[in-house]
């Protein structure tokens, strides 16, 4: 009896009778979509369909913005300077009346003193940046129908129904600037005792806001005292309410006290030097030094 072939061998047997793989035997896969080739040109040319010569036959397309050796447009017509010195723009974050009110209510700022900048930001509510070019407060109208305190606010930016609304109820209010070296010292008043330097003079604001500042519609520091009372009356007359008369409000003294032009803090002249842990005030004895930091 012969034994079986293995089935190894059978597949051994198998291949050495098939043909050899070549690209003359090779057939595709039934029903699979057969690629037309490249036909000779629409009109029977042999350029393809790329035209007779130039980028196109070239397949250099020109970049966007090109015109064949003409001006650009882009280069034909000025641009708009938007960002035009935008690096030098003052900016000011807002506070609102909602959030000075809220301030109010928790006990957070006392009404009975002159809040300024450096008291706002002793609250630790309001944050700003002057190595960023933020310039102080920018006082908003939002919440304006529940601002009911009676205030003496200065701020930096503010706009016409903020003024209204402070003034009807009794209080008021000027905008004033203050240049990078003095915003710093009032974000961190302590820091900045701690150091023992003397209190430095308020710059005078830059000449693109000086107009700002001297205008008595904007209860600017360096305007005229007599225009802002008659601006008082004016802007009364406009929102229809009753100008209460500050001559008679026991809080007189509080809601006229102004700094000098030159001064950072209230009750602080510059050129004091203030040594906050022995609690002393330092003044400058010095008459040249008086002249100076009273310039």
């Amino acid at each position: 009896m012969g034994l079986k072939p293995k089935m190894g061998d059978l597949t051994v047997q198998m291949l050495r009778a098939l043909p050899r793989i070549g690209l003359y035997n090779l057939k595709p896969i039934l029903g699979m979509p057969k690629l037309s080739k490249r036909g000779r040109g629409q009109h029977g040319g042999d350029k393809h369909g790329c035209g007779n010569k130039g980028s196109g036959q070239r397949q250099n397309i020109m970049r966007p913005g090109y015109e064949t050796g003409n001006q650009p447009f882009y280069l034909l017509f000025g641009n708009e300077p938007y960002y035009y010195r935008h690096h030098l723009r003052r900016q000011y974050p807002p506070l609102s009346l909602l959030q000075l009110q809220t301030l109010i209510d928790t006990d957070r700022i006392d009404v009975d003193r002159p809040i300024d900048l450096a008291a706002i930001c002793a609250t630790g509510v309001y944050r700003f940046f002057p190595n960023i070019k933020h310039f102080g407060i920018n006082l908003t109208d939002e919440g304006i129908d529940n601002f009911k305190a009676k205030v003496n606010i200065e701020v930096q930016w503010t706009s016409e129904p903020v003024i209204a609304a402070i003034e009807r109820n009794g209080g008021t209010i000027t905008t004033a600037y203050y240049d990078p070296h003095s915003l710093f010292i009032l974000k961190d008043p302590l820091k900045f005792f701690e150091r023992g330097e003397a209190i430095p003079r308020r710059m005078i604001p830059p000449q693109d806001a000086i107009m700002f500042y001297t205008d008595a519609k904007n209860r600017g520091y360096l305007a005229d005292p007599e225009k802002i009372s008659w601006e008082r009356f004016v802007l009364a007359q406009k929102y229809g309410y009753t100008l209460p008369k500050l001559e008679e409000d026991p809080d007189y003294e509080m809601l006229t006290e102004r700094k000098d032009p030159r001064q950072i803090f209230y009750g602080l002249e510059p050129g004091w030097v203030i040594n906050h842990h022995e609690k002393v005030i330092l003044k400058p004895k010095d008459n040249e030094l008086r002249e100076y930091y009273q310039q």
